[in-house]
């Protein structure tokens, strides 16, 4: 563990200014996300070092389509979470404490060395929520970007603005799950009482030039009305018409076993409504096949990026990242790999 950072002493209890839920925590306990603990009126980073998932993944599995597409990424998990999802796919991780699960000894230098061993091209905090650990995040990142690694966040983005620029400072892109553009949605579902918060997170990390996409999973009879999904598709358009999106079909999982799966239809749809109301880069996620998960040129409509799951089929791209048939630039970051195949 590690003493935590964005906190001060009040009233004998420490006050976490980490992320909005503004935790004030006795001597001992606790705050929501389980691993930042007040011991002796000083706050520690319980998971400091010790992931418990260390995995290297296709960059695609974030899912990232505009970093490095076809690039392989240094996967680090730990427990925790600052939000409490009732339809989390990761909830064995996310809604543990740390001493409910194995855990690998992987400080910041470990953790670098072992992604480039394994031939990544980044780092990705993962699987849980990112942002409780975020002194860890940051060590790891400093040492990643001198030995010519990018960052990465997979986040629900619920961070408090200071913090969030701070991170920034290190941070090359992240996936951002924006769950929904009602705000009861996140009270009722996420036990989050600010959607703004999230916004503002996006939109403080798109001001500093951390490369965005953003996920929404779309889940039948809670955010797939057209109102709440042009919400999303809206918000989407504030960061930018070539932001990508993800629309990600759900599954039953967690305290939502009895929600049937999204049906094909509804990604679909949600996929063309977005790009038929502006937004240049929209996806189909966990839907394997579909032609939504290729890259088109917003210019001339050609691939410029074939998928089928995590293998690349085709790179029509020029040097700058500029497509093929009509020389208009993608935006990339990096440079895209054609990748034959994966398996797990």
């Amino acid at each position: 563990m590690k003493e935590a950072s964005f906190w001060d002493r009040e009233d004998g209890s420490v006050a976490c200014h980490l992320c909005p839920h503004e935790c004030k925590i006795g001597d001992g306990k606790r705050g929501i996300c389980k691993i930042r603990e007040n011991r002796g009126v000083t706050l520690f980073a319980l998971t400091y070092g010790r992931p418990v998932s260390l995995a290297v993944d296709p960059v695609e599995k974030k899912p990232l389509f505009h970093v490095y597409p076809g690039s392989d990424i240094y996967s680090v998990g730990l427990a925790g979470c600052n939000l409490q999802c009732s339809f989390c796919q990761n909830y064995e991780l996310s809604q543990a404490r740390p001493e409910d699960l194995a855990s690998h000894d992987a400080p910041p230098e470990t953790v670098v060395g072992n992604a480039k061993e394994r031939g990544c091209r980044g780092i990705a905090f993962t699987y849980n929520e990112p942002v409780i650990s975020i002194e860890y995040a940051m060590d790891t990142f400093e040492i990643a970007h001198r030995e010519g690694l990018f960052t990465c966040f997979v986040t629900n983005g619920y961070i408090n603005p200071e913090p969030a620029e701070e991170v920034a400072k290190l941070l090359d892109c992240a996936n951002v799950d924006f769950k929904s553009s009602e705000p009861e949605f996140y009270r009722k579902l996420c036990k989050a009482p600010r959607l703004d918060s999230v916004k503002e997170t996006i939109r403080i990390w798109d001001e500093n030039d951390v490369s965005i996409e953003l996920t929404n999973l779309i889940i039948p009879g809670e955010n797939d009305s057209e109102e709440v999904l042009d919400g999303v598709i809206d918000f989407a358009l504030e960061i930018g018409e070539d932001t990508p999106l993800h629309f990600s079909r759900f599954h039953p999982a967690y305290k939502l076993r009895d929600v049937p799966s999204t049906p094909t239809e509804t990604i679909e749809s949600a996929v063309i409504r977005a790009r038929d109301r502006g937004l240049e880069y929209v996806y189909a996620g966990n839907i394997h096949g579909s032609k939504w998960e290729n890259t088109y040129c917003p210019e001339c409509g050609s691939v410029v990026v074939a998928r089928s799951g995590y293998s690349l089929d085709e790179i029509n791209l020029d040097p700058g990242n500029r497509c093929k048939e009509c020389g208009h630039e993608i935006p990339i970051l990096g440079t895209a790999t054609k990748r034959s195949s994966w398996s797990f």
